[in-house]
C-alpha cells in the first residue's frame, strides 16, 4: 500500500522551473472575474484545495506558501488526522463530510495515492450523548452509515477497551483516517501537473486602493498582482490582517503522542481497532498505528496561545504524563506503553470554533479563510469546492462562516460550540 510516496521531488522541479500561468485578463472585482489570475497564499488543507478547485475551474492559479506544504510549523502538518461525519446539529459540516469522502475517494483513484484509510470510528461517551443523538439522522441522511451500539456489541468487538465509566456508544461505518503531510504533498503535486504555479515565499499584502488589494509583496523581493487574492494561511492569518481581524483566530499550543502498543498484541493495530473519540468533560480522540508510527493519542482541549513561527515544540512532561495516566485507564493493556513519538502543533481557534470564509471587509477582491480549529483538515476537498465557487461569485457568502457573526462581546470570548477532534 503506497502510504507516503512523498513528492518533494516534483515539489522542487516546479521551485526550480515554475509553470507559468494563462493570460490575465484586467477584471478586479471577485464578483465578476473571467477566468482571470488568482493568487492564493498558504498551501495547506483549505489553500491547496482551493488552489487546486481554481484551477480546475479554468483559472490562473499561483500558490504560495513561505515553509511548504504539510511542513511542521504548519495545522496541516503531520501524520494523520480524524474523518468523521457525527458533527452534532451542524448539518452544514455533515454535508462538507458527505462530499468530501466522495472527494478523498475519487482523487485517491485517480491519482494513484492512498488519501483515505477507513477504519471506522467508535465514539463514547462519559457524559450525555445529545451530541450524538442529534447528529445521527443527519448524517445517515448524507448517506453516511452510523449507529448507535449497545454496552455489550462494544465489549465482544473491542475487549481491548475499559469501558468502565462510559454509558453510551456510536460508531462510524466510514470514517477513517487521513495522512496529513502526504495528502497537503500530493494535491500540490497534481495542481502544479495541471499548470498551476507554485512559489515558495513569504507573502506581504500590499495597499488597499478603492476597495481593493493592489499586489502581494514577495520575499525574494518581486511582487504579484493577481485580480483576486484567497489568504488561507491558517495560524497566521490574523497576524497578516492584525487591523481586519483584529486576533480572531487564536493559535493554542496542542500535544501529540504516539506509543508502543505491546509486543504481539494485534488488537491495538488500526486492522483491528478503529479511530476513537472519548467524549467527557475533557475530550481526548487516538488513531491506532498510522503509517506505523505507534497507537496515537491527543487530548483536545484547547491549549496556552502559541506563536506557530518561534514557538517551542518540546512536548510537555505534563502532557506525557496526562497521556500516560488516560492510556493506562481506558486501555489496560497500554499502561506501561512507550513513548515512541511526539508533536506539538496548533490550532487555529475563531471564537466560536467555526470557520471563517468570507471577503476582507476593506478589500473586495481578498477572501480571508480560516479557524480551521483543529477540525478543518477532512473537509479540505470539500471546502476549496465551497471556498472556489464563492471567489468566483458562483455562490455568496454563507452566514455560518462570515466575519459579520463576531460582535464585540464574542470576539473577548473563546466559546466553543462544537467538540471538533482531528488535530496533528
Amino acid at each position: 500500500m503506497d502510504r507516503r510516496r512523498f513528492v518533494k521531488t516534483s515539489i522542487l522541479a516546479a521551485l526550480a522551473n515554475p509553470i507559468h500561468a494563462m493570460t490575465r485578463t484586467n477584471s478586479t472585482k471577485s464578483k465578476n472575474i473571467k477566468k482571470g489570475h488568482i493568487a492564493v497564499v498558504g498551501a495547506g488543507a483549505f489553500g491547496g484545495w482551493t488552489a487546486y478547485h481554481l484551477l480546475r475551474k479554468g483559472y490562473n492559479v499561483t500558490l504560495i506558501d513561505v515553509f511548504g506544504p504539510g511542513n511542521s510549523r504548519a495545522s496541516s502538518g503531520g501524520d494523520s488526522r480524524v474523518i468523521r461525519g457525527i458533527y452534532g446539529e451542524d448539518k452544514i459540516y455533515v454535508d462538507l463530510v458527505a462530499r468530501s469522502f466522495k472527494l478523498w475517494k475519487r482523487y485517491q483513484k485517480q491519482w494513484h495515492q492512498s488519501l483515505y484509510f477507513p477504519t471506522g470510528a467508535l465514539w463514547f461517551f462519559q457524559i450525555d450523548d445529545i451530541y450524538a443523538q442529534k447528529s445521527l439522522p443527519i448524517v445517515n441522511k448524507a448517506g453516511l452509515k452510523s449507529e448507535q451500539l449497545s454496552k455489550a456489541e462494544v465489549k465482544k468487538r473491542y475487549p481491548q477497551i475499559n469501558l468502565s465509566g462510559l454509558k453510551s456508544f456510536y460508531y462510524e461505518h466510514e470514517a477513517g483516517y487521513l495522512p496529513a503531510r502526504h495528502c497537503c504533498q500530493v494535491v500540490l503535486e497534481n495542481f502544479v501537473k495541471k499548470g498551476g504555479e507554485y512559489k515558495q515565499l513569504a507573502v506581504t499584502p500590499g495597499k488597499i486602493i478603492n476597495n481593493q488589494l493592489s499586489e502581494l509583496v514577495l520575499s525574494d523581493g518581486s511582487k504579484l498582482k493577481a485580480d483576486s487574492y484567497v489568504f488561507a494561511c491558517g495560524p497566521w492569518l490574523s497576524k497578516i490582517f492584525p487591523d481586519a481581524l483584529k486576533n480572531i483566530i487564536q493559535p493554542t499550543r496542542q500535544e501529540v503522542f504516539f506509543f508502543g502498543t505491546p509486543y504481539g498484541d494485534s488488537s491495538f493495530f488500526e486492522s483491528n481497532m478503529p479511530v476513537w473519540v472519548d467524549f467527557a468533560e475533557k475530550l481526548w480522540y487516538g488513531i491506532p498505528g498510522a503509517d506505523w508510527r505507534g497507537f496515537k493519542v491527543a487530548d483536545d482541549t484547547r491549549g496556552v496561545k502559541f506563536d506557530p513561527t518561534t514557538g517551542d515544540r518540546t512536548a510537555s512532561k505534563s502532557g506525557i504524563s496526562s497521556a500516560r495516566k488516560y492510556l493506562a485507564k481506558r486501555f489496560p493493556a497500554m499502561k506501561d506503553a512507550p513513548l515512541l513519538e511526539s508533536r506539538v502543533c496548533q490550532y487555529e481557534n475563531s471564537p466560536d470554533g467555526h470557520y471563517i470564509i468570507d471577503q476582507h471587509p476593506g478589500a473586495e477582491n481578498t477572501w480571508v479563510v480560516g479557524g480551521g480549529s483543529g477540525h478543518g483538515f477532512k473537509l479540505g476537498p470539500a471546502l476549496g469546492e465551497f471556498v472556489a465557487d464563492r471567489v468566483i461569485g458562483k455562490k455568496e457568502v454563507d452566514p455560518f462562516f462570515a466575519l459579520s457573526r463576531f460582535d464585540n462581546d464574542l470576539k473577548k470570548k473563546t466559546q466553543f460550540n462544537s467538540f471538533l477532534p482531528g488535530s496533528s
